[in-house]
């Protein structure tokens, strides 16, 4: 294990997730006048870093991508999903059901009900993957497409446990005007989904932790390895946050309006 291999790319990590679900969670929970400006400057820089990732997974030369280069590709990818995050938590992007859930709705009824209220954002993710998959592929740095869909997968994992239930819904930094998606979870209990779940991302993380240690010290290879294996880490942990009776919307509460602090 070195510190620019594995060290410092697991800290750039941590305070990105950190930091950055902040700043969505305060855009979000600003006045519904401010949705429209934020969407906008946050889309603009999203295209850039669209292009940032391409240029970082094609532009290096004969000596192949540097350490740079996996950062600057992870934090472009970053960006791209914090303003599809955005588009969603705004309510800009959802789905076309924008009501509370049919207490009498069971089954697969109650499911694409629920498929409903989001179905569009996760089109719209799932084109934005494809679009990165296909413009990185068999390049030597595809380290954005490869951070992006990682967040699309802990992300649909999160949701569909959610829908199924949990004992702990972690849904303190959701804004006021999306309530009504709490009406879709499932009851507060322990169900196999989430722990099939937490099997999973914990072998997930334990093979790529492997593989990032595997990696030559202070490589291309160290750091792009490090960082995805941070991110599936940081995703097992807030499963398990799904599991135990701990808030931890506490840790952005420093971005909420005062009024939802308590």
């Amino acid at each position: 294990m070195s510190l620019h291999g594995h060290i410092l790319p697991a800290l750039v990590v941590l305070f990105a997730w950190f930091g950055s679900t902040g700043v969505v969670a305060w855009l979000a929970n600003r006045g519904k006048d401010t949705f429209a400006r934020s969407i906008s400057w946050a889309g603009f820089a999203a295209g850039i870093c669209l292009c940032v990732v391409v240029f970082a997974a094609h532009g290096h030369d004969a000596a192949g991508p540097t350490l740079t280069d996996a950062y600057v590709s992870f934090g472009a990818a970053l960006v791209i999903w914090g303003w599809l995050e955005l588009t969603f938590l705004t309510g800009i992007v959802a789905g076309p059901r924008r009501t509370v859930s049919d207490p009498k709705a069971r089954g697969w009824r109650r499911f694409s009900d629920a498929a409903a209220t989001l179905i569009y954002h996760e089109i719209a993710i799932a084109g934005v993957m494809m679009m990165l998959v296909s413009l990185t592929w068999d390049s030597a740095n595809p380290t954005g497409a490869v951070i992006f869909t990682l967040l699309f997968a802990l992300r649909l994992s999160a949701k569909l446990n959610l829908f199924v239930g949990v004992p702990n819904m972690s849904d303190e930094i959701m804004p006021g005007h999306l309530e009504y998606l709490k009406t879709y979870f499932g009851p507060r209990r322990l169900h196999g989904a989430l722990a099939f779940s937490l099997v999973a991302l914990a072998a997930l993380s334990l093979w790529l932790g492997a593989r990032a240690l595997a990696a030559p010290d202070d490589s291309f290879a160290a750091v792009s390895a490090t960082l995805v294996f941070t991110l599936a880490a940081l995703g097992a942990l807030e499963h398990v946050f799904l599991a135990l009776p701990f808030r931890d919307g506490a840790l952005w509460r420093w971005a909420l309006p005062s009024g939802r602090q308590g």
